[in-house]
């Protein structure tokens, strides 16, 4: 009867790890984007409706302002993010952080470009990032084209070198450079 119910419990562990360990993504290329509205650390609420039919977009969503992978990151878009800002994209890093979080970390980081912020986490649901139990984002990025589909669903973020991935990938995925 104890070994029946260790098995039990040992399967049930082994359950719960994986949801919290393995990323479920819910949707990938060729899927609609889901829409969002989010404040953002520069003060402004940004929609994904805004950009539809205008401009590629890009959003990098981490795990948490001020830790050590996410502040590699968004140092690294804030330093290279010229290499970006070559295409006719807009990007954003996103979190569940609450704004004025965001907000702080992106001026101590010196972003030229805005944080996104879901506390209720909501939309990092939607895009299937959201970490089961804790609301926070898993590292993955985004790449969304004019049409609102999603062009690339990129999980293997090495943060030193997010910015000049980022370029090269929008380069693969054919995104038309500024004139």
């Amino acid at each position: 009867m104890r070994n029946l119910f260790r098995k039990h419990v040992i399967k049930w562990a082994v359950a719960a790890f994986s949801l919290i360990a393995l990323p479920v993504l819910a949707i990938e290329a060729g899927d609609d984007a889901p829409d969002f509205a989010l404040q953002a650390s520069d003060g402004k609420t940004y929609r994904l409706a805004d950009f539809k039919g205008k401009q590629a977009i890009v959003i990098a969503w981490y795990p948490k302002a001020f830790t050590k992978g996410c502040t590699i990151e968004c140092k690294s878009l804030a330093e290279k993010g010229h290499l970006i800002r070559e295409y006719d994209v807009t990007y954003f890093m996103a979190s569940t952080d609450e704004v004025d979080e965001n907000t702080k970390f992106a001026a101590e980081q010196k972003a030229d470009f805005p944080l996104l912020s879901d506390p209720s986490g909501e939309v990092a649901e939607a895009y299937g990032v959201k970490m089961p139990v804790l609301n926070m984002a898993r590292r993955v990025t985004f790449y969304i084209g004019k049409d609102g589909k999603i062009l690339k669903v990129d999980s293997d973020i090495k943060p030193a070198t997010s910015a000049e991935d980022m370029a090269r990938t929008l380069g693969e995925l054919g995104v038309a450079k500024k004139s």
